[in-house]
């Protein structure tokens, strides 16, 4: 008979939960859920706060924004990054807001988490509102590459979606991080009546510029809980409205479980310009091959950007847990995350147009995207 040493039992600090694994998940250390699929890419929200106000997101007003010591902390921060790509699995880690360059010590997050063994790929979603100031430190600092988000590229048209007139701004900080990243990809929301007309003019400045374009559907994470399935551009509009312009295929280069799917772009003589994306979770969604976790700004998990649950890791954390404990809570939460979020269901009795699906009450800026 083999015997093995357990050590002395302890018993967990206050506050510290007893974590067991489900019972009928496999013995992996990764991120794996019931229906086989396996988290490897993180987002972690660094702030709720917003220098913009966009009608798709967030009320003329604001939202109400975090106290200052229920956010994660950098230390807290890049803790549970190497929690992520040590135990865990991840390889990919973005950081996310509200708007994260509005975290004075993002610098800093960035090089710890760029310092870890397990070193991830790291990115920044931004709207790059003072990035032209920063954009260089960051590459230094281990940042591999930036997503802006911009919706259009006439003033006005901006000032009436972000309510703030900062178009100058925002694009004075694309042009710093094309200088420093040899990657800088664009994010862009088509909003009926609004910029859905600007698409072609956008795709092609992106692709003089060698950026690539994802559009993205307009998703039921705004705070005024007044969005449409019938008035939301959507993936196929999207590619009529470009295909006026431009000659789309599908790219040759495999989804792997990308949210965007992409396109090569040519010309009516059929040259080769780049590439777009396109990003369509509520009519074509891609929940079968979802890879990401999440982390909201205030230590929870989410297994899903429309989950209606999270777990808390920070009070854990904050009360004593160690990076094993850690790593089981977000182990067990990742495994019951559901096969997807319900927006492509048409069964009758449901309370979202036609669809199973709910609005989770947490905003976009408050999740992260």
């Amino acid at each position: 008979m083999t015997t093995v040493s357990l050590g002395m039992p302890r018993l967990p600090a206050a506050g510290v939960p007893d974590v067991s694994l489900p019972a009928d998940r496999p013995a992996t250390g990764g991120l794996v859920d019931r229906f086989g699929r396996v988290a490897t890419d993180l987002r972690v929200s660094l702030t709720d706060r917003c220098n913009l106000r966009c009608t798709y997101c967030m009320p003329a007003e604001g939202l109400p924004t975090l106290p200052k010591d229920a956010v994660m902390t950098r230390e807290e921060i890049v803790r549970l990054v190497g929690v992520a790509t040590r135990d865990l699995g991840v390889r990919q880690v973005r950081f996310t807001g509200g708007e994260p360059l509005l975290r004075r010590d993002l610098v800093e997050i960035v090089r710890d988490c760029a310092a870890l063994t397990h070193r991830p790929e790291l990115s920044l979603t931004t709207n790059a509102v003072g990035l032209d100031s920063r954009a260089a430190a960051l590459r230094e600092a281990g940042l591999d590459r930036v997503n802006v988000s911009l919706d259009t590229l006439d003033p006005d048209t901006f000032a009436t979606l972000a309510r703030r007139p900062f178009l100058a701004r925002t694009l004075a900080g694309i042009d710093a991080a094309a200088r420093e990243f040899d990657l800088v990809k664009i994010n862009a929301v088509l909003v009926r009546g609004v910029n859905l007309d600007h698409a072609s003019e956008l795709l092609a400045w992106c692709l003089d510029r060698g950026f690539e374009l994802r559009f993205i559907e307009q998703m039921p994470l705004d705070a005024d809980h007044a969005w449409d399935r019938a008035a939301m551009v959507t993936a196929a509009e999207v590619r009529d409205q470009l295909g006026e312009r431009f000659a789309l295929e599908p790219d040759e280069e495999p989804r792997d479980g990308a949210p965007a799917e992409r396109f090569v772009v040519r010309d009516r003589t059929g040259r080769r310009l780049g590439r777009v994306g396109i990003i369509a979770s509520v009519t074509e969604p891609f929940c079968g091959d979802c890879r990401r976790t999440r982390l909201t700004a205030e230590g929870g998990m989410r297994d899903c950007l429309f989950a209606h649950t999270e777990t808390d890791l920070l009070g854990p954390l904050r009360a004593g847990a160690d990076d094993a404990v850690l790593a089981d809570l977000w182990r067990t939460a990742m495994w019951g995350k559901q096969a997807g979020h319900g927006m492509d269901d048409t069964g009758a009795g449901t309370d979202l147009d036609g669809s199973g699906f709910s609005q989770p009450e947490r905003t976009m800026s408050a999740i992260g995207g």
